[in-house]
């Protein structure tokens, strides 16, 4: 153990694990390492030196416009989308106290492709793709709300929330196979890119749009973090402490739900980075919702951004959808952790 670093003032207090601050820093670099690996490669390859004198504004013509225009917004907006479900991942498991809990499984997410679907099915042609994002914030929301008043029953157990949501889930995921049989085949092929997850086409003001998510809801997530270790441990003690848990379980769940909704909305249904990125946070640092937050959010926009990386260098002259590579890396690490979790 590892001596914790103790940060105080006439108005602050707060311990700050050592291991926690060396495995942020050393995720820090990796994404900047990503960063420039991603902005370097592609159908024209950029030198690294060339890279960088146009991230400081000094570059020729050529690489600036395919850096600043093409790839960094892309890039960009694939970080914010993954850290985004990876918090959310972790709200949720901490909330149901499962830690195979995350968007896509509770059926947040399959809302949120039910709305995009139809969507795209039955409105886009006369309103434009415009409105995609809106349609599934509400989606997503609907959902959401549909599993919390149905597991409700003088209040909501994590239990009865898994169920339900496991449930919803199905359901939202028949929906969406109705959806692309009896949709026009111009719509579904639409539709299919989005369900698979992808960042392709990004521009300045998705990053912008996500971005004002992000400050939107990091007040919320910082005044919250107390709170979630209380929850994970039982509801009658959280009760004994003073904590109003049922309040608290909706905030928290609305919180998730908002993260997700926000980051299926600009990138699609890309599943699994809130399941995966959560254990990997919870096997490098000490078990604090702050600092696991930080380190999730960081391996989650690592992970899409090299899950885009992939699928736009990997099959040149083809630019296939990041969330192809996140969901075959999801799948086998939800089977091992059902394996583990039975063994």
């Amino acid at each position: 153990m590892h001596d914790p670093l103790l940060l105080r003032s006439a108005h602050f207090s707060r311990l700050i694990d050592r291991r926690t601050v060396g495995v942020v820093l050393l995720l820090a670099a990796g994404l900047l390492a990503v960063t420039l690996v991603s902005l370097s490669i592609g159908k024209y390859t950029i030198p690294l030196s060339e890279v960088v004198q146009v991230l400081l504004g000094e570059g020729p013509r050529r690489e600036s416009f395919i850096i600043d225009v093409l790839r960094l917004p892309r890039l960009a907006l694939a970080a914010l989308v993954g850290a985004a479900l990876a918090v959310s991942g972790l709200i949720l498991q901490s909330l149901v106290r499962n830690p195979l809990a995350s968007p896509d499984i509770l059926g947040i997410t399959g809302g949120a492709s039910a709305a995009a679907v139809a969507y795209l099915s039955f409105l886009a042609p006369s309103l434009g793709q415009g409105a995609l994002p809106v349609a599934a914030l509400l989606g997503a929301a609907l959902t959401a709300l549909s599993i919390y008043v149905l597991a409700f029953k003088r209040g909501v157990t994590p239990l009865r929330l898994v169920l339900t949501g496991i449930g919803i889930s199905a359901l939202m995921a028949a929906l969406v196979t109705l959806l692309m049989v009896i949709s026009p085949l111009s719509s579904t092929i639409s539709a299919y890119v989005w369900l698979t997850g992808s960042v392709f086409g990004a521009s300045w003001s998705d990053v912008q749009s996500m971005a004002l998510w992000w400050c939107a809801l990091a007040p919320v997530l910082i005044v919250m973090a107390r709170t979630v270790g209380i929850l994970e441990l039982d509801d009658a003690f959280a009760t004994g402490l003073g904590l109003p848990v049922q309040r608290t379980r909706l905030v928290l769940l609305a919180l998730s739900v908002a993260l997700a909704a926000s980051a299926v909305a600009h990138a699609g249904a890309i599943g699994f980075v809130g399941l995966i990125a959560p254990h990997i946070a919870r096997a490098w640092v000490a078990h604090t919702f702050a600092g696991l937050a930080i380190v999730a959010a960081l391996v989650g926009a690592i992970l899409v951004a090299l899950a885009d990386l992939a699928g736009r260098t990997l099959f040149l002259p083809l630019d296939l959808p990041a969330g192809m590579f996140v969901s075959g890396l999801g799948a086998v690490f939800f089977v091992y952790l059902l394996t583990r979790r039975f063994r």
